[in-house]
């Protein structure tokens, strides 16, 4: 929503180095990496955006079409073990979509409106899971609709926009693998304000 308060203008545009080494897993999904790591590295954030991931049951994914233009469609996310994890009817579009390229983004259902808890998305790459024990296990933990293809969301971004608790300004925190958090202040009338461990900005 450009202008709004969930746009995370210049700051989704940045670009952090790439991370992981070949015959990682970071290297396996295109540099990105599983859930994990970025609970390791970024624990705070992660736990704010896993809130609103489980917040609600329906979120939006965009995927891309085979002619490279985006798909956006409705989806659930799920934790599976350490794993984000996405579940989908066999054979739905967004499923060829993510075995034709994995490269994904979710928007976290944004409930009321309020955006209470903060406006979360997640991007990266989704890698089909084909092993038969792990599906068994997915089907004794989560009893899908069969048959069904379960993808893990290996990321390389995560955001969160945050409200103030002043009311006059929004918080952003974006993660990349191998980065520090990166959060500014977003006023109004003036350009993002990059916020250091020194000038934090607390979110509402």
């Amino acid at each position: 929503m450009p202008g709004g308060a969930a746009d995370s203008g210049p700051v989704m545009a940045m670009r952090a180095p790439s991370s992981g080494s070949p015959g990682s897993a970071a290297d396996a999904g295109g540099g990105a990496v599983p859930w994990r790591r970025f609970a390791d590295e970024a624990p705070d954030l992660a736990g704010a955006v896993r809130d609103r991931l489980l917040a609600a049951r329906h979120h939006v994914l965009a995927t891309l079409r085979r002619d490279g233009s985006p798909r956006v469609s409705g989806t659930e996310v799920d934790f599976h073990g350490p794993d984000l994890v996405l579940g989908s009817l066999w054979g739905a579009v967004k499923a060829q979509d993510l075995r034709r390229d994995g490269r994904f983004a979710v928007h976290a259902n944004p409930g009321d409106g309020s955006m209470r808890g903060g406006d979360a998305k997640v991007a990266g790459r989704a890698v089909e899971v084909r092993d038969p024990a792990e599906l068994r296990a997915f089907v004794a933990a989560a009893r899908p609709l069969e048959p069904f293809q379960l993808f893990r969301l290996l990321l390389t971004q995560a955001v969160l926009t945050t409200p103030a608790a002043d009311g006059q300004h929004i918080l952003v925190e974006s993660w990349w693998p191998g980065s520090p958090v990166v959060r500014f202040a977003r006023f109004p009338s003036y350009p993002p304000r990059r916020l250091d461990d020194q000038d934090p900005a607390p979110r509402g």
